[in-house]
């Protein structure tokens, strides 16, 4: 589900779900366990998050946490929410390379990460929740508004709107495109030129600067989960996603 190697003092974390890099529960461990390692690593210094050409991640695997049964899904957002966390909280730098479409919960883990290179050309990002009945949980909406402002980010949000890269750029979705060959290569070197800077200075003024990120998982995670599973759990999201399901089926 994960390759994971040091280059440097960068850790290299791919998510390696194919054919898509669909987030399912194994893959949310996985990450999230990737990203706790990192943390911990004193030789790591620096994170470069990667995906598969053409596609960074296509988000939560809808087939599969439909099949779950509360107790489980329950644990699959907890990893979710974890790893937005880990990537707020973390002292250490970290970068999503996006190769390419990033929809929904791809988009949430880059959202999260200092910064962002896509891919250029026809590929897609964005928080499309909306057109699949789930609501956007509070924390992302709030790293969205940061990111943008409260009203582009409530537009773009509330209607599940998906940006081609060069639009996503024209609103600071992503920060950099590149061409899909060199999307990596680019997020590693504006990992390496932060690594020349004084790392104690840094890495502080880095967690000053995104405490506003870390204070939103200091309530109550459980109570937090919990609505998240009723409003799965709604017939208004069970009806739209299973229809979407199908509708892939049809497709494949």
């Amino acid at each position: 589900m994960i390759k994971l190697s040091h280059i440097n003092a960068i850790a290299r974390i791919e998510l390696a779900n194919p054919p898509v890099n669909a987030l399912n529960p194994a893959l949310l461990s996985a990450l999230n366990q990737a990203l706790k390692d990192a943390e911990a690593d004193a030789s790591v210094r620096a994170i470069c998050l990667v995906g598969r050409p053409g596609m960074f991640s296509a988000g939560l695997d809808v087939p599969a946490l439909l099949a779950l049964e509360r107790p489980a899904l329950k644990q699959a957002w907890s990893d979710f929410f974890a790893i937005m966390e880990g990537l707020s909280r973390s002292a250490k730098p970290s970068v999503a390379a996006i190769t390419g479409h990033s929809p929904a919960g791809g988009a949430v883990i880059a959202l999260f990460c200092d910064y962002r290179v896509m891919a250029e050309g026809n590929f897609k990002i964005g928080l499309n929740e909306v057109q699949v009945g789930l609501a956007v949980p509070p924390p992302i909406v709030f790293a969205l508004k940061r990111l943008l402002g409260a009203h582009r980010a409530e537009r773009l949000m509330v209607a599940g709107t998906m940006l081609e890269s060069s639009a996503a750029l024209s609103v600071g979705l992503v920060d950099e495109l590149a061409a899909i060959d060199a999307v990596e290569a680019r997020a590693m070197a504006w990992l390496e030129a932060h690594l020349q800077l004084p790392p104690i200075a840094l890495h502080a003024t880095r967690l000053n600067a995104r405490s506003d990120l870390a204070i939103l998982f200091d309530g109550d995670r459980d109570a937090a989960l919990e609505s998240m599973l009723d409003g799965w759990f709604g017939a208004e999201t069970q009806t739209v996603m299973r229809a979407l399901v199908a509708r892939l089926k049809a497709k494949a």
